[in-house]
């Protein structure tokens, strides 16, 4: 079979591989990169698990080709921490008990990430209607909807903290 060489930015970090063309992104982030945090749930772009960000867009790397992304700038759930602080949606996912089994807060909280970029303030029907195509089969959405509420009020405090600090002082 013939590869394809491909370059790509994952989390900030450049790699490159031969892959063949019908190789899965999933798969390259997963058995390639070592990135297992972003999860093959059904294959079919159905259950979210496998949600990243290629190039500031929600995608389901389930079902886009290792080839698509070349090129381009990939984020999963590796890159959203800063060091050993969480990411304000994986804190809030742990506060809030919005993460039950796991399985699909990975590709969740990608989602929420994408959604909260789109829009700083949702109302949770926004919400509910931005976490559609990602499934858990474990809650009723409550705790994840409440997890996601938690992080777009801390971002935007924090947003508005970082504003008025650096606003010159009237005088």
């Amino acid at each position: 079979m013939t590869t394809k060489h491909i370059k790509v930015t994952v989390n900030g970090e450049a790699h490159e591989a031969d892959v063949e063309p019908r190789l899965l992104l999933v798969h390259l982030l997963r058995d390639t990169f070592g990135l297992t945090g972003t999860h093959v749930g059904c294959d079919t772009s159905n259950c979210g698990a496998c949600t990243v960000h290629v190039n500031g867009r929600s995608a389901k790397s389930c079902t886009m080709l290792a080839v698509q992304a070349d090129g381009a700038e990939i984020k999963t759930i590796e890159g959203m921490a800063a060091g050993a602080t969480l990411h304000p949606l994986q804190q809030a996912f742990w506060d809030q008990h919005g993460l039950p089994c796991g399985f699909c807060t990975p590709g969740m909280i990608m989602q929420s990430a994408w959604l909260l970029e789109q829009n700083a303030a949702p109302s949770e029907e926004e919400i509910r209607d931005g976490i559609s195509g990602n499934l858990c089969r474990c809650t009723g959405y409550v705790n994840i909807v409440k997890a996601i509420q938690q992080a777009a009020a801390e971002t935007r405090a924090a947003a508005e903290t970082q504003a008025s600090a650096a606003a010159p002082a009237a005088g």
